[in-house]
């Protein structure tokens, strides 16, 4: 498959790519959780531009799960979201990969609503790693790019988060 670096689909990708980078730097909940949306609102077209209905749906469900976990961290809520998610996957998912990105939204939701600290740095990565497999397979280079990145500080945060947690343990 040839891809052209510099079609629209994947510069909307790029300014994706740098609203995802930009959340993971701040340290402030509420802007790192407002930067996650307009990454996600980024996302949307980007997968809409790449014909993809099930990112597209995802990165909505994901978008709208960021400005609610703004406002609540209630169980219902991410329940309803994850719920929304299946229903997106049973009326629009046509084969098994559609369920990627779809998957990665419930996950992301799980770990955004109910956890906190290492674990849901640790759930928070394995739907990274489902929207790396969905990127590669959609072709979206800046996507991809975002989602290594994303994984890479994950990984780095959880190990200073272990490390940090094993040093303030008395001997």
């Amino acid at each position: 498959m040839s891809l052209d670096w510099f079609a629209p689909a994947q510069c909307v990708g790029y300014i994706a790519f740098v609203l995802g980078v930009a959340s993971f730097t701040q340290k402030d909940d509420r802007r790192f959780k407002l930067f996650m949306a307009g990454e996600c609102l980024a996302y949307i077209v980007h997968f809409a531009l790449l014909g993809n209905p099930t990112a597209v749906a995802s990165s909505t469900m994901s978008l709208l799960r960021s400005v609610l976990a703004l406002y609540t961290r209630s169980r219902w809520v991410a329940a309803g979201v994850v719920a929304m998610n299946l229903v997106l996957g049973l009326s629009l998912a046509t084969r098994a990969t559609d369920w990627l990105p779809l998957g990665a939204s419930c996950v992301g939701t799980l770990a955004l609503f109910l956890l906190r600290g290492v674990p849901m740095r640790l759930v928070m990565l394995c739907g990274t790693c489902l929207w790396i497999a969905n990127n590669i397979i959609a072709g979206s280079i800046g996507g991809t790019a975002l989602e290594i990145v994303i994984a890479l500080v994950n990984v780095t945060t959880i190990l200073r988060m272990a490390r940090a947690a094993r040093v303030a343990q008395p001997a």
